[in-house]
């Protein structure tokens, strides 16, 4: 037990230790601020975890760790706002319910994802949907220093309807469903405003930083009730104003057309997904502030699973239905001014392919490479509100900062080769260090 405890106690030790530590990023490349013009020369000052200054050229002041990136562009840290860090690309859509799969070892999948997502790229993540107490450790053994990884915030169990896209009971045969029904294995399932408000007030209480919903069916659940609007209105405004009382916003998962213009209406803060978005749902987002993060990764990520047995027929005959509009939702929300945030859905897609998004954003979403980038790090951290602390590097933010080779404000590729991560004045330990 004492050995235990003084281990733990070394880790945080050493992890103090790193971000009191002074770093001089030299950059050939600097990106303060993807809505600004880029600087040529210069040099990031890190002290305490934070930017304390940039210096015009490249210099060395005394005592700090020189980070040689002078043949580099050095950027603000991505944010992906639409991550399932305790899930694993690629995996059969019955693996929950194998012996291997436990919360205890999601959370062990977590931890590898979290470095995967930083090593991307990615100085801050929303996970949106996995256990409540398995994503919640990630994120406080991640932020306590004890594992590498980027700032995360959770909204574990979603809330769904019953027979919806987060009931694990959801395509069971009647005897397995009524087991997970009795084994409470979807705790987040609710019927009626009352009880929706019940396990809003539930989640807040165990520490979540975000409420998720699922307004709408979705493409991976095994249920053959389709995509569009499940919750009631009434529901969807219920579990908004409890929410919004308890200081905490709203991410909508939402694919169908009435659903992302009900799940808008109700005051969500963000849609995700929003595959089939028309004009009236893009107005509605705009004039309410509401942000659209596309996942158009996801489509990659399912795209390869057509055909393999690892998706129920039911998940297969919907995924066919959203190829056909790849990207058009983004590009209409896009063209019409609704607020963009960068959102991947990794999990489906692999998460150390996340980096890929900026360029299906511009390629399939027809976004400039500078407005993707603008989404990519600014937009995700003025949805979670934490656009005061990082997104930009402005001195006196957290020191999340990346280097890459190429220059993202005109090749979105650029952000898949990273040569360097940083994240709270903390390296990110990369492949082969």
């Amino acid at each position: 037990m004492l050995k235990t405890f003084l281990a733990g106690a070394g880790a945080l030790a050493l992890a103090a230790v790193a971000n009191a530590e002074s770093y001089a990023i030299q950059a050939g490349h600097l990106i303060v601020d993807a809505a600004q013009p880029a600087r040529g020369n210069s040099t990031v000052i890190v002290e305490s975890g934070r930017i304390a200054r940039i210096d015009s050229g490249f210099t060395a002041p005394p005592g700090a760790i020189v980070v040689d990136e002078r043949a580099r562009t050095v950027m603000p840290g991505m944010t992906d706002v639409h991550v399932h860090l305790t899930q694993t690309a690629g995996t059969p859509w019955y693996q929950s319910f194998t012996q291997k799969y436990s919360n205890p070892y999601g959370t062990t999948l977590g931890l590898t994802h979290a470095l995967e997502m930083a090593r991307a790229g990615f100085t801050t993540v929303r996970d949106l949907g996995g256990d409540t107490s398995s994503v919640i450790a990630v994120r406080d053994a991640v932020g306590e220093g004890r594992f590498p990884g980027p700032r995360i915030k959770v909204s574990g169990n979603p809330l769904s309807i019953i027979g919806g896209h987060a009931d694990a009971a959801t395509g069971l045969p009647p005897e397995l469903a009524a087991a997970v029904d009795d084994a409470h294995l979807s705790p987040s399932v609710c019927t009626g405003v009352e009880e929706c408000q019940k396990a809003v007030r539930r989640l807040a209480a165990a520490g979540v930083d975000v409420i998720k919903i699922m307004a709408t069916g979705g493409v991976l659940d095994p249920g053959a009730r389709g995509l569009e609007q499940h919750f009631t209105d009434a529901e969807m405004k219920g579990i908004v104003d409890m929410a919004h009382a308890s200081g905490l916003k709203v991410a909508a998962h939402a694919h169908g057309t009435r659903g992302i213009l009900g799940a808008t209406l109700a005051g969500v803060d963000s849609i995700e997904h929003g595959t089939f978005i028309d004009q009236a749902g893009a107005n509605a987002m705009k004039a309410r502030g509401t942000y659209y993060s596309a996942t158009l990764m996801a489509f990659s990520g399912v795209q390869g699973l057509i055909g393999t047995g690892k998706l129920p027929p039911e998940s297969e005959a919907k995924a066919k239905q959203t190829f056909a509009v790849w990207g058009k939702g983004l590009n209409l929300a896009y063209r019409t001014g609704v607020k963009i945030a960068l959102g991947t859905d990794s999990a489906v897609a692999p998460h150390s392919q996340a980096n890929k998004e900026l360029e299906l954003m511009v390629s399939k979403g027809g976004m400039t490479p500078r407005a993707a980038l603008i989404a990519a790090t600014k937009g995700g951290p003025d949805l979670l509100g934490i656009g005061g602390e990082t997104g930009t590097l402005d001195p006196g933010k957290s020191a999340d900062l990346i280097a890459v080779a190429g220059d993202p404000l005109v090749d979105p590729t650029a952000v898949q080769r990273i040569d360097y991560v940083m994240v709270e004045g903390r390296p990110i330990p990369m492949k082969g260090q």
